[in-house]
């Protein structure tokens, strides 16, 4: 070895000054997300806090209600796509983690929405009250389940996430429903919640979170049969058949909900 070769030193300090800058660049990306996530946060909100007030006015007003929160979900789709133009130049899940619970949230207000809107309606003919992962698609205006592009897309997981936090508001307003005197309410959602424990329970699901969150759908169908149970045996709506069953309380008692 000549005595003027450079010997070598135990590291080279650029590594550690391109890794900050790389730190620095990421740090800032991830803040440019929230950013963008707080004004969808806001808009998701707005939606949930309008729809939320179906707990408490009564059937006839329900239409008016959905129709309020049209404009509210263009805004909310709007900002979605600046969320869009800043992540798109990155791999999908180098942070999709930072928007996958806003994006849940906002399927699920998509998802009571059309669920309101298709059930309340004076005209209701039986179809599909559960919006499709590809109409949530088109609503959004992203792409859905992408397996073979890596850009931005609504998951299969993100929706079903979704479903689960629907039948948890239907739920709720099966209690609310029947407070309203809304008596045929309950038995539609009750039908809704078993068919959607019956597709859930066919699911391989690999996702924890969202098998224990599966699982315990059978609480909520549990739920949703005591109320029904309590309104069939009180006369205030007919029993399988159309045939009135018990007989304690006239059309006018008052429901015994149990918790």
């Amino acid at each position: 070895m000549s005595n003027n070769a450079t010997p070598y030193t135990s590291i080279d300090e650029n590594v550690f000054q391109t890794v900050q800058e790389q730190i620095e660049k990421d740090s800032a990306m991830r803040d440019s997300i929230r950013e963008a996530l707080k004004k969808l946060e806001k808009d998701i909100k707005n939606i949930s806090s309008t729809l939320s007030r179906v707990h408490s006015i009564a059937p006839s007003e329900v239409p008016g209600l959905v129709a309020k929160v049209a404009p509210a979900f263009e805004e909310a789709k709007t900002d979605l796509h600046e969320l869009i133009k800043i992540v798109e130049p990155y791999p999908y899940y180098k942070y999709n983690g930072l928007w996958s619970m806003h994006l849940q949230n906002y399927t699920a207000q998509l998802l009571l929405s059309t669920w309101l809107e298709r059930m309340y309606a004076k005209d209701t003919v039986a179809g599909n009250a559960l919006l499709t992962i590809d109409e949530v698609g088109n609503l959004m205006g992203v792409p859905v389940n992408v397996k073979t592009e890596d850009k931005f897309h609504l998951s299969i997981e993100e929706y079903l996430h979704a479903i689960i936090t629907l039948v948890d508001e239907l739920v709720r307003l099966t209690t609310n429903a029947v407070i309203q005197r809304d008596f045929a309410r309950p038995g539609q959602i009750s039908t809704f919640v078993k068919d959607v424990f019956s597709s859930f329970q066919v699911l391989n699901l690999k996702n924890d979170s969202l098998r224990r969150r599966g699982d315990a759908l059978k609480y909520n169908v549990k739920k949703v049969e005591d109320i029904n149970y309590d309104l069939i045996v009180r006369n205030l709506v007919p029993g399988p058949g159309g045939e009135p069953k018990g007989g304690e309380a006239s059309s006018g008692g008052v429901v015994k909900m149990e918790e």
